[in-house]
């Protein structure tokens, strides 16, 4: 583990990964009262892996030659949905692998989210995961979307309508519902297209049986083609909403940090 200074001991430092981008936040205590966020993008050498990026970015940026007593690592990948009743921790990575080809050498992990009684079981790279160890003790991982997840789920009882969520980042688009605190509907979709993403948004409304007239559409992230999109979807639905972050989470000030994902907002104003 490298040496680091002492400035920050006491301060949790957050890594989101995801198949095309890394980024880094913390929280600077000094100032007025709680801080202020600090956020790092990093720009990815496309011609080496994530983890050999993450090597890089270990000696050329400065957020991570500190200390942290806690490390957080978002991880954006697929995700398997299990009921908390039948999770057995010893089985995910033979159910992870049944389900999603092409990680065999990837590290399992999971998020447990008993409000909505299931499991996500996600992975990671494992020479990525190797370089975080190699650098931080304990780090925590998690599913990137849980916030999202547990936050919409509790705005989901606003009002009496059905809802369907859709959520835009990394060029994907992550579609859910709810039901009797339990996932009505949860799945990932390439959003590359817009397209794409109308055809896949009327597909799972219609399979899931809501209703054009009375139910609700909610989209947040980063929408592609955002006016084509909602013009589109009013053709066939009534209630057609984009979430604003800096109304929703009243005026936070890391709704004002250009280009912080919508799930790691929800990370710092509404817990993991």
């Amino acid at each position: 583990m490298q040496e680091k200074s002492n400035i920050n001991q006491s301060m949790r430092l957050i890594i989101r990964i995801s198949r095309n981008s890394l980024s880094f936040a913390t929280v600077n205590g000094e100032g007025d009262g709680d801080g202020h966020v600090i956020y790092v993008p990093y720009f990815l050498n496309s011609g080496i892996s994530m983890a050999a990026n993450l090597r890089e970015a270990f000696r050329s940026e400065a957020i991570l030659k500190e200390s942290y007593a806690r490390v957080l690592v978002m991880v954006d990948s697929p995700v398997l949905m299990v009921p908390i009743e039948q999770f057995h921790e010893e089985e995910q990575r033979t159910l992870y692998l049944y389900t999603f080809q092409g990680h065999e050498q990837d590290e399992m992990a999971h998020t447990v989210l008993p409000d909505l009684n299931c499991v996500a079981v996600f992975c990671i790279n494992r020479d990525l995961k190797l370089v975080i160890e190699d650098h931080f003790q304990q780090p925590t991982f998690i599913a990137a979307i849980a916030p999202v997840w547990r936050y919409l789920h509790q705005r989901s009882y606003m009002g009496v309508r059905g809802k369907l969520y859709a959520y835009f980042h990394d060029n994907r688009m992550e579609v859910f519902g709810y039901g009797q605190n339990r996932f009505r509907f949860c799945n990932t979709f390439d959003a590359k297209d817009v397209h794409d993403a109308l055809y896949f948004l009327l597909y799972v409304w219609k399979q899931i049986g809501l209703q054009a007239e009375r139910d609700e559409l909610h989209m947040v992230g980063n929408i592609p083609e955002r006016d084509w999109l909602i013009e589109e979807l009013q053709k066939y639905l009534k209630r057609v909403y984009t979430i604003n972050p800096a109304g929703d989470f009243n005026r936070s000030a890391v709704t004002q940090i250009e280009g912080m994902p919508y799930d790691l907002m929800t990370l710092f104003v509404k817990g993991r």
